[in-house]
């Protein structure tokens, strides 16, 4: 396997998909497959960032290759003035026409789409043309969107309600309501055990952050507080059942256990950080975002073969993490690592790797993290004419004192901490801090793993203290990072909004109380 994919071409690609794409490509990829229909690495938080030391197995002699999980289809919009609905969606409504699910499933087509939820009944023609994942949600009209929305209780949002909402047509008859919702078992009821110190973002999926200041406790986050990003139920796998397929095109197809993954290849220790295209989203206030998968299908997510090809990239996978196996939600039994890309690459649950000529035409990979101007919105925006993110700007965030905290001052200075890292495996070279919006700045002390040029995938803490004014009542502090290439933040995220909610790495500001 290794000198087959030693002689794949560097305009390769790694990619994860759940079914062959028809689309073609002047690219050639690798492709990562998966059996499970469950969740993503990565946060959606201001704080989802931990590094951990991973242990791996490399499976190439010219460097890892990456590993696929399944997950499902996504989808962003903003919502400005959107307010809670004063009624329950999806009750009986007076006055509106009645209709049977027989006359529903008729409504099955592009030009005319139905579907139900609860007792009401819904025309999402037109929604659907403005949807950038309309042709998935097609496969769901015509029924009932319960079912989903079940497994995907982020749904259940007065914001995602109030906008179903506007497409309400009927009442759906009351002897279909309950054909449609039997055998809805709570898919959530096996859930692993979580750390209480971890503060939960969503319940169903969970999706978690551990509090800032912990975060600069340790240089490895410990396994229990690392950040959860989930967006299905955690799937349950016995490593006696696991394997691992390697496929694809002039490849002769090659399938391990998992004790053959720990065996055969040796082991390999490194550390990184992993962080997600949204973290520090709920700075760009005007973004929402909803997630949802139509269809089952898994996640779907590419990165470049050449990356994984090179040993420099120490692209591999990962069975164990700061010497313990991987927990179910960090990806049980085997995960991919990508060091120096957004974290959505380091995909969890791996079943295939598969070499191909085609990028994955997921919505993930296609219609999902990717940057744009601030002036287009969802009435402009062209997916394809965006790259897919793959390496991260530099970006750094205050982690004590937290905002809003109260501080007293020593010999007229306040203690700061925090991270910074920058993607591509780019070292961070300085961070300034202010407590004066700018006027002066303090260069912080760094602490970082000693690494060659570019394989800096962990990140740096930073300690630094600042002046404040002895008589003043609040301060804010503002901190920003400079990397190897002489990247740094900037100053206001106004100009970098973008439909997505990605990439934001403007300053990191946080308001203290000071104490006299």
């Amino acid at each position: 396997m290794a000198s087959a994919i030693g002689r794949a071409s560097l305009k390769t690609w790694l990619i994860s998909r759940h079914v062959d794409s028809a689309a073609k490509s002047l690219t050639s990829y690798i492709i990562h497959d998966t059996q499970f229909r469950k969740s993503s690495s990565g946060s959606y938080s201001d704080e989802g960032k931990s590094t951990s030391s991973w242990t791996l197995g490399r499976l190439t002699v010219a460097g890892g290759v990456a590993a696929g999980f399944g997950l499902l289809y996504g989808w962003s919009r903003e919502h400005e003035g959107v307010q809670a609905a004063t009624v329950e969606e999806g009750v009986f409504v007076k006055g509106l026409p009645n209709y049977s699910l027989d006359e529903v499933s008729k409504h099955s087509t592009e030009s005319s789409a139905w579907m139900t939820y609860k007792r009401g009944v819904y025309d999402v023609t037109e929604f659907i043309k403005h949807h950038p994942g309309g042709k998935t949600i097609m496969l769901g009209v015509g029924g009932a969107a319960d079912p989903f929305w079940h497994l995907y209780a982020v749904h259940k949002e007065p914001h995602v309600l109030k906008l179903l909402s506007q497409y309400r047509i009927g009442n759906l008859e009351e002897d279909d309501v309950e054909h449609q919702t039997k055998n809805m078992d709570d898919p959530y009821a096996n859930e692993p055990k979580r750390h209480p110190a971890l503060k939960p973002t969503s319940q169903k999926p969970f999706n978690a952050e551990p509090p800032a200041a912990l975060l600069v406790a340790n240089f490895h986050t410990p396994n229990e507080l690392f950040y959860v990003r989930n967006h299905l139920p955690v799937p349950e796998v016995d490593e006696k059942d696991y394997s691992l397929t390697l496929e694809g095109e002039g490849v002769k197809t090659l399938t391990l256990t998992l004790d053959e993954l720990k065996k055969k290849f040796p082991k390999y220790k490194l550390s990184a950080a992993i962080q997600c295209a949204g973290n520090r989203r709920s700075e760009l206030s005007k973004f929402e975002g909803l997630d949802l998968d139509a269809t089952g299908s898994p996640y779907g997510a590419s990165v470049p073969a050449e990356r994984a090809l090179d040993p420099k990239s120490e692209v591999l996978l990962a069975y164990e993490m700061n010497g313990e196996p991987l927990s179910r939600d960090h990806g049980f039994p085997v995960r991919v690592i990508i060091p120096g890309v957004v974290g959505a690459r380091s995909v969890k649950w791996l079943s295939n790797i598969i070499l191909s000529k085609e990028e994955s035409t997921s919505h993930w990979q296609q219609n999902d993290y990717k940057g744009f101007c601030p002036s287009v919105d969802w009435d402009t925006v062209d997916f394809k004419s965006a790259p897919a993110i793959q390496e991260l700007p530099v970006m750094s965030l205050i982690c004590e004192p937290g905002n809003g905290w109260r501080v007293k001052a020593k010999d007229g200075k306040i203690a700061v901490k925090g991270y910074a890292w920058s993607g591509g495996g780019r070292k961070i070279v300085r961070v300034d801090v202010t407590g004066d919006q700018g006027k002066t700045w303090h260069v912080a002390k760094l602490q970082q793993e000693d690494k060659k040029h570019g394989r800096h995938w962990a990140w740096t803490l930073w300690t630094v203290e600042i002046p404040v004014d002895p008589k003043g009542k609040q301060t804010e502090i503002w901190a920003k990072a400079v990397d190897s290439s002489y990247n740094t933040q900037p100053e206001s995220s106004a100009h970098i909004w973008n439909l997505r909610g990605v990439l934001s790495n403007a300053y990191h500001k946080v308001i203290v109380n000071l104490i006299q």
